[in-house]
This record gives C-alpha cells, sequence and structure tokens, in this order.
C-alpha cells in the first residue's frame, strides 16, 4: 500500500473544483428549469457530488444562484475598474473593452444565461433582481459614469446627458442579448457591428463619407 501523502495544495484544489462543478451544474439548472423549479438535487446530480456536499460550499439555493452570479461577473467588472482607473484612457477605448468583453465573454459563453434568468424570474423573485443591481447593475453604471464624466470634460462624448444616464452605454447590450435568445435563429444580428456604430454616435468617431447628389 502506498504511503504517500496528499499534498496540501491538491487537498484544497479538490474543494474548490467540488465548488466550481456544483457552480457550473447550477448555473445549468437554474438556465434550464427556472429559479423556482430548480432542485439542488439536480444541481448535485448534475455536479456528481452528494446533495450535502452543496451545504458545505453554499446555505440554499438563493446563496447558490447568488454566488454563480459573483462568480461571473466579477472578473469583468474588474477588468472595467481598472480601465476605468487609468486617468489617460479615452472613453473610446473603455467602451471597446466593454464592448469586447461583453461580445466575447457574456454573449459568446453561458455568463449570458444569468441575465436572462434575472429578466424572466426577477419579477417573481424580487430579491433576486435587488442581488443583481446591486452586485452588478450599479457597479456597472458607477463605473461608466466615472469614466463619462471624465469624456465630456474632454470633450470626447457628444452629449453630456450620458453622465446623467450610463444607462445608455448598456442599451445596445441588452438588446443583443434579447436579439440572441430570440431571434439569433431567423434574423441572426451583427453584434459587433451594431456595438461599434453605437459607440461611433457617442463618441462621434465616425467619419461618413458625403453622399453626393
Amino acid at each position: 500500500m502506498s504511503t504517500a501523502k496528499i499534498s496540501p495544495k491538491r487537498r484544497k484544489a479538490e474543494p474548490e473544483q467540488r465548488r466550481q462543478a456544483i457552480l457550473d451544474a447550477g448555473l445549468a439548472v437554474f438556465a434550464a428549469e427556472g429559479f423556482a423549479a430548480a432542485k439542488l438535487d439536480d444541481v448535485a446530480a448534475r455536479a456528481g457530488v452528494a446533495k450535502g456536499t452543496i451545504y458545505l460550499h453554499f446555505r440554499d439555493k438563493q446563496d447558490l444562484f447568488e454566488q454563480i452570479v459573483r462568480n461571473a461577473t466579477a472578473p469583468i467588472l474588474a477588468r472595467l475598474q481598472q480601465a476605468v482607473a487609468l486617468p489617460d484612457m479615452p472613453i473610446d477605448q473603455v467602451l471597446v473593452l466593454l464592448f469586447e468583453m461583453f461580445r466575447t465573454e457574456i454573449l459568446a459563453t453561458d455568463r449570458k444565461l444569468i441575465a436572462r434568468l434575472v429578466l424572466t424570474e426577477g419579477s417573481r423573485f424580487p430579491e433576486l433582481a435587488e442581488f443583481y443591481h446591486r452586485e452588478v447593475v450599479a457597479k456597472g453604471l458607477a463605473l461608466l459614469r466615472r469614466a463619462a464624466g471624465r469624456g465630456i470634460a474632454r470633450g470626447e462624448l457628444r452629449s453630456a446627458a450620458l453622465e446623467r444616464f450610463p444607462h445608455l452605454f448598456f442599451a445596445p447590450l441588452l438588446l443583443a442579448m434579447m436579439w440572441d435568445g430570440l431571434f439569433a435563429k431567423s434574423d441572426p444580428l451583427d453584434v459587433e457591428g451594431l456595438l461599434t456604430a453605437h459607440r461611433e454616435l457617442l463618441t462621434g468617431s465616425a467619419n461618413p463619407r458625403r453622399v453626393r447628389k
């Protein structure tokens, strides 16, 4: 019989791997069943763990959902925060980063399922909507309001209203997400083109050719 000891690094990795498996399984079950119908038994089965293992990492179903949100959005918010913290970063470049992250790290991944779940379930479970607003929406708006204020002061934005309503930066992101879920098969949307056009409208960076009559 081997007497080799399990390294502390491996012992630490195993619980983290189980936790991540539960998070991944939770997102899949929530997306398929909705928050109300989702069962932790199904999450456990999908993750390949005993149901009791879930309670070693999460208090209950709501805590699991909240940790799924944090796990998925924290890295994206951190990257946006780093960009906004750079005093010389033009607002145009901040928007390039924001829109690229949306396309590649949200719309092209299972992270989009979280926002869709909040949109569909938020009215029935206001505590979930409040949590998502506090942890994701409010933080994103605060960062963009800061970037907009700096962009307005430097003449990089066409309208000073963007500092008051940073929601306007996010408007095409919501449109793209809803379009992807409803009409992608029948009428695919050029999301990259849409976001580029939106950025150009906000910053005035487009250089259209004059139409000759």
